[in-house]
Order: structure tokens, then C-alpha cells, then sequence
């Protein structure tokens, strides 16, 4: 079963995965809203999860990420029905806590990675790829992005693109939530911001090509399944890269502000990666 919105913007990439698991592994699919489930869903005795007449064992997340998604408490009840049945999650709502900004904040501070990881080679080398990340009870960081905010980027624990403040306006939100105290502060992280090196690209948008300077941005996916305590599957499947115009501060696809894009490996070092920027494509949205 994926969750989707009412008023679903993504639909195509969505009816691929459809189709692949119908056509490869004779899987069928619905695809429900939040209300939905509420509506048409229960939970069997043996934990077995039931939408409308049809016997669900896997439930993936393409919607539930946002506030919006949650505009009644049907849509809370929906996720509470999910959560206590046997069906997999993709993400499990602990999974999905674990993805906030705020948790990545948690894992920069020291010792912290320790508690996951033995091999101190390891470690070293993941806190290399760490950008610097404070909670905003930190007053002294605070202080110096109020004075620096070119410097910073303050991110809400919010996904999807289009929510980070940047520029003068970190000043701006940091002096309004300090006035506001208590929550307030504990909704955001502040970010040391990234400067990478820019490198000239094609881009593709609405049928259109044109070259520009860009930045992109790597993601590597992993696919990890667990029963308990027993780890079935910890693997990484492949990746995402985004690229988008160099003075551009936000880097969603779908958000209008990035395209797909591809890596080109090469022996030969270009700047600090070992990677050149090909053709991107993305359909308007």
C-alpha cells in the first residue's frame, strides 16, 4: 500500500514503481490516503493490517512527511493504525524520527557515534563529512550566526525543500525565536553552511537546455530490514544526485529548484571530487 496526498504531485515516478512490481514480481498495489486508512482500515486480531477488504504487508511512505499531511486527527489515527499492525513500514515512524534534522545534530556531538560504531578509523572519517550542527540553546554559536549569518543555515525539522532560511534572514528568525523562547527554539538546528566548488553544467528543464554553474548533491540510498533485534538486509542501492545553479540557496526537484542528474566517474581530479557533471533532465512539475 503507498501513501499518497489527496492532491498528489508526484504520481508518475509513483505509477513506475506500479507497474515494475506488478509486471517483475506479480505484486499488486493501492495507493491510500492517510484518510483513507482511517476510513477503511482495521488491524486483525493477529496484527494483520486490512484496507478496504484487502490484506496489506507493506506500507510505503510517499506522503506523512509534511504537517499538511496531518490536517484532522483522522490522518494521526491512520498512522497510530499503521504503526500497531504487522505490516512493514517504510519508514517505521521511529525510522521516520530518525531522519530529522535534529537527530543529525545529535549524532555531531562527540562521543555520540560511538555508541553505534566500535572502529575508530570509521568514525574519524564519517565526523569528516560532518558540516558543523548546533541545537539553538547553544548560546554562543547563536550569537555568532546573529553576526555571521552568511556563515549558517537554520533548518526546521521539516522535509520536501523550500523550509531552510538563509542569508540576512538567519538574523532575522534567530532574534523573533529568541523573543519567543521554549519550543520556539527547539523546532530548528542551525548548520554550518557549505560553499562546494562550482563547475559548469547542462541543464534541461521544460524541454529547454541551457548551461549555467551549478552545485550538486550526492545521496547515497540504503535499503536496511530488521525483525526485533535480527537485521535481515543493511545494504546500500544506489543514488541520488541533484544539481541546481550555483546561486540558488534550495535543492529540490520537485520543489522546482534542482534537476536529476547523473555522476561520471573519471581517474582524473577535478577540483576536490573525482566527478564531472553530465546532462540533467527533469519533466515540469
Amino acid at each position: 500500500m503507498m501513501i499518497v496526498q489527496p492532491e498528489e504531485r508526484n504520481m508518475y515516478d509513483q505509477y513506475w514503481l506500479v507497474k515494475y512490481l506488478r509486471e517483475s514480481h506479480g505484486i499488486t498495489t493501492i495507493r491510500k490516503t492517510l484518510s483513507e486508512v482511517e476510513a477503511e482500515g482495521q488491524v486483525l486480531l493477529d496484527g494483520t493490517l486490512v484496507v478496504n477488504d484487502r490484506k496489506v504487508a507493506v506500507v510505503y511512505f510517499r506522503a506523512g512527511y509534511t504537517p499538511n499531511d496531518y490536517p484532522s486527527e483522522a490522518e494521526w489515527n491512520a498512522r497510530l493504525l499503521m504503526e500497531q499492525s504487522s505490516a512493514v513500514k517504510c519508514p517505521s515512524i521511529s525510522y521516520h524520527l530518525v531522519g530529522t534534522k535534529k537527530i543529525q545534530q545529535e549524532l555531531a556531538k562527540p562521543n555520540v557515534l560511538e555508541r553505534f560504531l566500535e572502529n575508530k578509523e570509521e568514525i574519524a572519517k564519517l565526523r569528516q563529512c560532518f558540516a558543523g550542527l548546533w541545537s539553538l540553546d547553544d548560546e554562543e554559536v547563536v550569537k555568532s550566526a546573529i553576526e555571521n549569518p552568511d556563515l549558517f543555515v537554520l533548518k526546521p525539522q521539516r522535509e520536501g525543500g523550500g523550509n531552510n532560511i538563509y542569508g540576512f534572514d538567519v538574523r532575522e528568525a534567530l532574534i523573533r525565536l529568541k523573543k519567543e523562547g521554549g519550543d520556539a527554539l527547539s523546532a530548528y538546528i542551525l548548520m554550518q553552511r557549505i560553499f562546494p566548488k562550482a563547475s559548469l553544467a547542462s541543464l534541461v528543464r521544460g524541454g529547454v537546455c541551457h548551461e549555467a554553474l551549478t552545485v550538486s548533491e550526492l545521496g547515497i540510498y540504503g535499503a536496511y530490514l530488521r525483525n526485533k533485534d535480527k537485521v535481515i538486509i543493511n545494504d546500500k542501492c544506489g543514488y541520488l544526485m541533484r544539481t541546481k545553479v550555483s546561486s540558488s540557496d534550495e535543492g529540490g526537484v520537485a520543489a522546482g529548484f534542482a534537476v536529476l542528474d547523473s555522476l561520471y566517474l573519471t581517474d582524473k581530479v577535478i577540483g576536490p571530487v573525482t566527478c564531472l557533471i553530465l546532462l540533467g533532465k527533469s519533466g515540469k512539475k
